[in-house]
């Protein structure tokens, strides 16, 4: 009897840990999500122009990149990811406020500096926490860790709406997301997150880490890693990418108001978060990454028509199906990018960190070409994605990849 209480009580707490560390994710993409769909707001409201919106999504995760993140990775492997989890999450909690208070470009730039390491240590940390919790089952938990995203961005893009209907604003969307913060750490301060930490001298922890990032380096001397990488940050043209300037396309192209484009994104949103739904049975049927090729093809059929078709409400039907053909493309790509590191999940995050530093600066790069030739014609750039895609996955997966 007491045994079974004891195996009842440990099946409770490994669900509320991966609770836990969905709800992080849940947390991230509803503060980013929130962010997008705002973005005609704070351009009215700060008066910025596509290259200074441009910079504002592009400066902030270069220099996490670059400074912050590929450390955290290392140190996440070392026994430190407890405490780098939950300082990340405060920190994440106090940007938001800094975000909501900003009453000037320049304080929203250094909120949105902050929260970016901030994101890096709170989630990025989940996830890999996550994958070492189920090694043989990363393609079935990236879907899961995927729905628990899409499901936050799409509650963040329909808040703004509620909010302004309400008499509020993206202001106080924030300060919500902050209170959800603080309320995850609450909860998540009872975990180790890293059960297997040993006690090391100083000495040792210093060539340890030396050791690790070496290591991590080694790895993109693998071509298939170099291959994942590429991949994921090429795919991410058809979801970030698309997703920053979503809003703006419908208000400035296509003619609507902020809160029309709002409904725009929460339909892709919506019948995206349907895809990921159905993703998680479908992966244990059909091979990940035959599905995303194909997908891939019919996406970049199917936004190379919602760019040119007339009319508003064409566009948002478009937007249904292309919702839906979106999941799985950053789960797939990533579970095997970790399935290609096993046991190195903070390796992962590291080398995912200094690779990703060139693709950070497409969300500039777009807001340059949109600010000199518009940007309709700047929103072309999601179908490189798709040609990646197709041409760049292996036709033919082991079977512990596929």
């Amino acid at each position: 009897m007491l045994f079974l209480r004891l195996t009842v009580r440990r099946l409770r707490s490994v669900g509320l840990f991966v609770f836990v560390l969905l709800a992080i994710e849940f947390l991230d993409e509803l503060v980013f999500g929130a962010r997008e769909v705002a973005l005609p707001l704070i351009r009215d409201e700060f008066k910025l122009s596509y290259e200074q919106i441009g910079l504002l999504l592009t400066l902030p995760p270069v220099l996490a990149d670059l400074l912050f993140e590929p450390i955290v990775g290392i140190l996440g492997d070392q026994g430190f990811r407890r405490r780098l989890l939950l300082g990340g999450g405060v920190l994440f909690g106090i940007s938001l406020i800094l975000m909501a208070a900003s009453q000037s470009y320049l304080m929203l730039m250094i909120a949105t500096i902050l929260i970016n390491p901030a994101s890096g240590s709170f989630v990025n940390l989940a996830q890999a926490a996550l994958m070492d919790h189920a090694p043989t089952r990363h393609e079935q938990n990236m879907a899961r860790w995927t729905l628990a995203g899409s499901l936050g961005a799409v509650v963040g893009t329909l808040s703004i709406g509620v909010f302004v209907n309400m008499g509020w604003g993206w202001r106080e969307v924030f300060l919500a997301a902050a209170i959800g913060t603080f309320w995850v750490l609450w909860i998540a301060r009872r975990f180790p997150f890293d059960p297997s930490v040993e006690d090391e001298d100083e000495s040792d922890e210093t060539e340890t880490f030396w050791q690790g990032l070496r290591g991590a380096l080694g790895a993109l001397r693998r071509g298939v890693v170099v291959r994942w990488l590429v991949l994921l940050e090429a795919s991410d043209l058809m979801l970030d990418g698309l997703h920053a300037y979503l809003a703006l396309y419908f208000v400035d192209v296509v003619g609507v108001t902020a809160l029309e484009a709002g409904v725009a994104v929460s339909v892709w949103m919506g019948f995206g978060l349907i895809g990921d739904v159905l993703l998680i049975p479908l992966l244990e049927r059909v091979n990940g990454v035959r599905y995303l090729r194909w997908s891939a093809a019919m996406e970049f059929v199917l936004y190379t028509l919602f760019l040119i078709v007339p009319g508003v409400w064409f566009k948002i039907a478009l937007l249904i199906p292309i919702g839906i053909l979106n999941a799985g493309w950053y789960a797939i790509l990533q579970a095997n990018l970790y399935t290609s590191l096993p046991g190195q999940s903070g390796r992962v995050m590291t080398i995912s960190n200094y690779f990703g530093v060139l693709a950070n600066f497409l969300p500039l790069i777009i807001g340059v070409i949109a600010e000199r030739v518009g940007l309709a014609q700047a929103m072309i750039f999601p179908l490189i994605g798709c040609l990646a895609l197709w041409f760049g996955l292996p036709r033919r997966l082991p079977d512990h990849q596929g």
